[in-house]
């Protein structure tokens, strides 16, 4: 089967690429490499892969191959899919941040509206069979109710980041109503872990922990994350890639449609306080930290909790890494790569 991965130098898109190729799927990657963070981790991470070249254009594997391609270009998306006749599209590439889509509005419609709508049109011109796509916790907002249920209304994003991971949402129904084309969205809950993001906490705390700075703790502390390890994370996206979602004639649920289409949350379900997470950090490295109290930020939410009782039913499994273990797996890391 021949895979599409979008976002393939991105952190979870790394991870997914890198167990796809292990598992003999005919996998194609394509990535911007854009410098939204650090270019030498994405393209350390495309080396890890077994990619090398100008471009890496070259790979040491025969089921992976790499295009240095922008998701916007509609062109060049058109071109990919006619050439490579893409089975199933993992689509993770994005404008990610919740902050700084406050600062830099417009990338997020060109990547995540126009990007994504190229991706839509090459489904369907190309009949592919299954689109995963990558949406967000953050969809669910201004929600009180927890823990957030796939089923719950998502009317009331608070930031446009948000607001384009919904949209994108809305768009796949609408492609999966009027074409047919199998959609499946995937809220993905503060994934965490090696080779992580370094505009995420997770890696902003071990860092200035691990240099003796001061970290900046936003709503005093009274913050909870579903912090989700990345390889539980990419063990859900396997498993649904054979889930084909089929018509289903319960409109009522918002997570289901008449049209081929579903939406699962990937969280492990269970909430951490935000201090408990950078107490966890210090265990890891062995370091007390500085902690700079700080107000709540515009766009941030004081929970996230998943509900992942569809995708424990659909998968017949449930993230489970105990955040002990994860936590002193990517601080591990992170001291091998940055040689800390």
């Amino acid at each position: 089967m021949k895979v599409l991965i979008t976002g393939s130098a991105g952190f979870i898109g790394y991870h997914c690429t890198k167990r796809c190729v292990e598992l003999g799927y005919d996998v194609v990657g394509i990535d911007s490499i854009n410098d939204y963070y650090d270019v030498q981790l994405k393209e350390d991470r495309l080396k890890d892969l077994g990619l090398y070249g100008k471009e890496f254009e070259l790979s040491s594997h025969k089921n992976l191959k790499f295009k240095k391609i922008d998701i916007s270009n509609h062109v060049d998306i058109m071109k990919l899919f006619s050439v490579e006749k893409i089975e199933v599209v993992i689509h993770l590439a994005a404008q990610a941040g919740v902050r700084y889509s406050i600062e830099h509005p417009h990338s997020y419609i060109k990547s995540n509206a126009e990007g994504f709508l190229n991706i839509l049109e090459g489904c369907r011109n190309y009949k592919v069979k299954h689109l995963l796509f990558a949406s967000s916790s953050s969809v669910y907002g201004m929600n009180e109710k927890v823990p957030f249920s796939v089923n719950d209304p998502v009317a009331h994003p608070v930031s446009l980041y948000a607001a384009t991971k919904r949209s994108n949402e809305l768009m796949a129904h609408t492609y999966s109503h009027l074409y047919g084309i199998p959609a499946t969205g995937l809220r993905f809950f503060t994934v965490y872990g090696p080779w992580g993001r370094p505009d995420m906490a997770p890696f902003l705390f071990t860092k200035s922990i691990l240099n003796d700075e001061e970290i900046k703790i936003f709503n005093n502390g009274e913050m909870e994350r579903d912090f989700t390890y990345i390889d539980d994370v990419i063990e859900s996206v396997i498993r649904l890639i054979d889930k084909v979602p089929e018509p289903y004639d319960n409109t009522a649920l918002i997570s289901r449609s008449t049209s081929p289409y579903r939406i699962f949350n990937i969280g492990s379900s269970r909430p951490i306080k935000l201090l408990d997470f950078v107490s966890s950090i210090e265990r890891a490295t062995g370091i007390n930290s500085k902690k700079k109290m700080m107000p709540m930020q515009d766009g941030d939410v004081i929970t996230t909790f998943a509900d992942v009782s569809d995708l424990s039913l659909e998968i017949d499994f449930k993230p489970s890494t105990l955040l002990n273990d994860g936590v002193l797996n990517f601080v591990n890391w992170f001291r091998g790569y940055y040689k800390v």
